[in-house]
Formats: structure tokens, sequence, C-alpha cells
């Protein structure tokens, strides 16, 4: 399984799956992985790919490696979307199953993927690539401002801008990536989560999201809501969702999506195949009984899983704001937050006398804690009155002296 950041999802497969996982990390995010982290997996078998060499010859470097292993993996799991490229990749040159370069290209190259929903016969907002100002302005002088800017290979809407008009587009370096611009969309976003069983969508489980993405990066409350019980989308979620994993020859795995939803009809926004990002997997979980990460690595070790459901509800995720970049003298206590209306679990990722550093990024958070409902508009009531009560105060970092 790539490793490249701590998730409940990894921290899962360590836990309940360590007699038959094999880590692979790369040297270029070892500074994501924490000391922690490494302590808590370092029962695991884990090869690390080194910065900057050559793919094939790290291939065979593994080979040579896993064969004094134990443990040889006949299946594998990337649930990385920044290193899916690099991970499909690796795990073809060391033969085991993998995504093809088309398939990775559909993911993760959002002009390739809106292109493939278009021939798929789906509604998608309009969008083109560019390069320069000029090239926006003409993008927006046929469809109106607002805009959304975007790098083709972006995720977690890292450098993803709205822009409101041509003065915006100032703020962007459109020199330093591969950039593309879409047509603002109203309705409401949706997110959908599913899981492939030998070409087979085993089922399809959606998410309210109370505010965008692209105003979460903004500051807008960052949360999700599992719709196990109650109202959901108007359209045919699980009918989209089959569409595309026909259509892309996607054959097992995890498969997250985001939609837009316009007077009962679905716009197909983004897809990625991999494990969701954030805590929406786990909000599944919660909402429909059952082992969401058990199933998941059920499906990527080429096992169907059983699905068989418990308690149904509405489960949502609110990820803790992370306010600045310091030191925290402030935080609310884990404690605290499962004594607030509704909260079954919390986790803070750092506390007071630690240093943390914020980022425009939708994961960016200092913890998280899941809260239930027996609707979403319950579960979003409640989690809002957890993000009033939450306290992080940070002691921002002496701006550096100028030397004489």
């Amino acid at each position: 399984m790539a490793d490249d950041r701590a998730s409940s999802f990894t921290r899962h497969a360590a836990r309940h799956r360590a007699g038959s996982l094999v880590l692979l990390r790369f040297e270029e995010a070892r500074a994501d992985l924490s000391a922690e982290y490494l302590r808590e997996t370092s029962h695991l078998p884990a090869f690390w790919v080194r910065r900057n060499a050559p793919p094939a010859a790290e291939a065979r470097r593994y080979l040579a490696w896993i064969r004094r292993q134990p443990l040889r993996p006949t299946r594998f799991c990337n649930p990385s979307e920044p290193r899916q490229e690099t991970a499909q990749r690796f795990a073809r040159l060391v033969g085991l199953p993998h995504l093809t370069s088309q398939q990775v290209a559909w993911v993760r190259d959002k002009v390739a993927m809106k292109d493939r929903f278009r021939r798929l016969g789906l509604r998608t907002a309009d969008y083109a690539p560019v390069r320069t100002a000029d090239d926006i302005g003409r993008f927006a002088a046929a469809h109106g401002w607002p805009v959304v800017l975007k790098p083709v290979d972006s995720f977690a809407c890292v450098d993803t801008y709205r822009l409101d008009g041509p003065g915006d587009v100032r703020q962007v370096d459109l020199t330093a990536r591969r950039w593309m611009v879409e047509q603002y969309l109203g309705g409401t976003e949706w997110e959908a989560c599913a899981l492939i069983h030998g070409k087979e969508v085993l089922d399809v489980w959606p998410s309210a999201m109370p505010c965008r993405p692209l105003d979460i990066v903004d500051g807008a409350m960052n949360a999700n809501i599992s719709v196990g019980s109650g109202p959901g989308p108007a359209c045919d979620v699980g009918g989209l969702v089959r569409r595309v994993v026909h259509g892309m020859g996607v054959d097992h795995g995890y498969l997250h999506m985001e939609f837009f939803e316009i007077d009962g009809e679905p716009y197909a926004s983004e897809v990625g195949i991999r494990m969701a990002g954030c805590e929406i997997a786990a909000n599944h979980g919660y909402a429909y009984g059952f082992d969401v990460f058990g199933a998941t690595l059920d499906v990527y070790s080429g096992r169907r899983p059983a699905l068989e459901y418990g308690r149904r509800r509405c489960v949502g995720d609110l990820l803790l704001p992370l306010t600045g970049t310091g030191t925290v003298t402030a935080l609310t206590s884990r404690e605290e937050l499962l004594r607030m209306p509704g909260v079954v679990h919390a986790a803070l990722r750092t506390s007071p006398g630690e240093h943390v550093s914020a980022r425009r990024a939708s994961h960016s958070a200092c913890g998280h804690v899941h809260v239930e409902g027996a609707t979403a508009a319950q579960v979003e009531d409640r989690i809002r009155g957890v993000l009033k009560a939450f306290t992080m105060e940070i002691a921002a970092d002496a701006a550096p002296r100028l030397s004489a």
C-alpha cells in the first residue's frame, strides 16, 4: 500500500492487516510522516522509493528487496491522490494490479477527465485549458464571470481559485503549472463514494456538503455528511457512478467523486479512484454501521466484502480549523469535544505547546470530530454548534530580524 501521509485508513490497515501488508513510501514525502506515525507503523515492512531515482531501477531494487521478506504482495492499493501516477507506475513495473496510464490520466488530468465525462454522455461545466490571462478573459467573455481556475493535476483545492473578474487573475502565476478554467456552476454540490469489485459497483454512498470546497479553502466550515438516512440527491447517483466506472474500465477499488445537482440533473465535476480524502469514508462507516475501511481493504485484496449494514443514520465529519501558523497556546480538549451533542468520535493532531503550520487546502485541519443525527440537517446544526464552541489559540511566529 502506498503510504505518503497518515490517515484513519492507513492506521486501520496497519492495525488490522499487519500480517499481510507492505508499505510503499517515498523519500520526497518523508517530512509528511511524523515520528509518531513512523513509530506506530514500525512493525510493518516498508520499501522507500528514493528521490529522483529512475523508476525502473527502483522497481528492480524493490523486487530484490521483497524476495528477502516473509511477505510478497500480489495486490496493490494507493490511497494517495498526488502520488497516483507515481504509485500506479511503480505497481506496473513490479507486476502488481494497477491503473493504466490512460486511467491515471482520466482521474488526475482534469481536462482529460472532463473530456472523458463528455464522451460518456455526462453533463459537466464548460471548461478549457488556459495558459494566459487573455485565455481566461476569452473564456469568461463566452461563459460569464465568475470562473474557476485550477491546476489540471490539483487536489484538495490546492491552488484553486474563484475569479470574479479580470483583476483577480493577477494573483495567480500562470507560468508555474498547467491550468484549466471552468464555468462556475450553481445548484447543490454533492459527493458520492462507491466500492467496486469485479467491475461491479457494490454500493454507492452520497454525502452532503454544507459548504463548497472552494469556499472551505477561504475559511468556510469544513464538513461532509454521509446521508445514511433521510433525503439525499434527487438524481440517479448510482447510475452516474456506474457510467463513470464502466466508461473508465475500472475493475476494482474505491471511487470518490463530486457532482453538482441542478434542477434534478447531475453535472459531473471530478472523480478519483482512491480512498476519499479527510474523514469522508469514516462517515460512511458510522452512517451505515459497517467497517468501511475493512471493506475497502477487501476489494483491494481481491475479495468481495459482505457490506452488512447495521444502524442507519446521518453522520458528518467536521475538520477542526487550523487557524494560523505558530505555537498552540490553547485548544479545546478531546474530552470536551466528546461531551458535545451528537459527537461520536474526536481526534486532535496537536496539543498546546506544539508548532503548527496552516495552508490553503481543503484538508488543512488540527483534528476532526464525527457527529451523528437523524437527518443531514440535524447533523449540520450540531456540527455548527461544535464549531462555535471550539477554541484554538496560536502565538504567531515572530517576524525574522533583518541583519544590519
